[in-house]
């Protein structure tokens, strides 16, 4: 009889202990936003249209009045292929996704070089 309320008071304790730890564990998360602040953007903005210019000395190239900043962690795709700067050439479609700084210059973070494709129909 002992040997059996000792197992069942260990068995209770084990039991009562799991389920206090997720939620001391989800109070300490520092990932919880304090009140009062949102939580920082998770997407960048976007640009697209035909490439006006292009500067190869400055690694930049220009949609409408806007100048977009490539470097070598820009991720650079041309009809699903990677691609290198050099493939943005004037006249040509591009979509890029951007971040911008405090002062206003964009960064891209990746560039999409030509027509977005348009899904087959379903039949």
């Amino acid at each position: 009889m002992k040997n059996t309320i000792a197992k069942l008071a260990t068995f209770s304790l084990l039991a009562a202990a799991l389920l206090v730890v997720p939620a001391v564990s989800r109070a300490d998360d520092s990932t919880n936003a304090p009140a009062g602040q949102t939580p920082p953007k998770k997407h960048s903005n976007v640009i697209h249209g035909k490439v006006a210019s292009v500067d190869a000395t400055a690694m930049t190239f220009t949609v409408g009045e806007s100048t977009v900043t490539v470097t070598s962690e820009t991720k650079i795709t041309k009809d699903g292929q990677p691609a290198v700067f050099s493939d943005i050439t004037a006249g040509e479609t591009v979509a890029a996704a951007y971040k911008k700084d405090d002062a206003g210059k964009m960064t891209a973070t990746s560039v999409r070089i030509g027509e977005k494709k348009k899904k087959a129909a379903a039949q």
